[in-house]
Formats: structure tokens, sequence, C-alpha cells
């Protein structure tokens, strides 16, 4: 009889082990271009990307496309009093894709024009 409980008990963790599973790597709901923006901001941040370049106070995010798998950002340069430069020009400072059913950043890689897997270590 033990045995048999045993048995059971194994088989009902089992199920609710695959069901968790099953669940944490279903696809969860695409992003609209606010979180999109807002992941992209939280994780540079996190990742201080441009604490030894720029001020993430003097950078502003615009949208440059929109796509049915991503939002690609472009990052520039904000020219005021406060972080200086030409209050007429904006240079670009990086540009990035965020995808929407995947939450994946990317980055643009400059120079030899590529899409990279976002890799801090790569921007800073």
């Amino acid at each position: 009889m033990n045995h048999i409980v045993r048995v059971i008990t194994a088989i009902a963790v089992a199920v609710v082990l695959a069901l968790t599973v099953v669940a944490q790597t279903s696809p969860r709901s695409q992003l609209d271009e606010d979180a999109a923006l807002t992941l992209l901001q939280r994780t540079i941040n996190r990742d201080h990307v441009y604490a030894r370049r720029i001020s993430l106070d003097c950078i502003t995010y615009g949208t440059e496309e929109t796509t049915g798998a991503y939002f690609q950002f472009v990052l520039r340069e904000n020219h005021n009093a406060r972080c200086g430069g030409d209050p007429q020009t904006s240079p670009v400072v990086d540009r990035y894709r965020v995808y929407r059913a995947s939450g994946k950043i990317e980055w643009l890689e400059r120079i030899e024009g590529n899409w990279q897997r976002y890799s801090p270590a790569q921007i800073k």
C-alpha cells in the first residue's frame, strides 16, 4: 500500500512540474511599444551601457520602425543647457530592436551595419 501511495505521489509531482514548465515556456503576450521601450530603458540602465559615455538624462528615445516582429528605437543625444551641445542637432548614439514576442533585444553595430544580439560589453 505504501508503495502505491509513493508511486501516485511521484506521478502527481511529475505532472505538476511538467505543467509548470509548459506554463513558463508557453508564448507570452506580445509587447506593445511602451512595454518594449520600458524594457529597453530598464536593460540599458541596469547594465550601465552608457555610464562612461553619456548621462542617460542626455539621451532621448525615438521609434524609427514598427513591424509585426519588432520595434526599432533610436537613441539620440539630447542637446540642451544641461547636456551641452548644439540644440539644433541630435546625433544618433545607437539603435536597438526589441522583439514583440520574445522581448529579445538587438543592437546595430555601426561599423559593419549588422544587427547583433544585445551584449553590454560590446556596446560600452
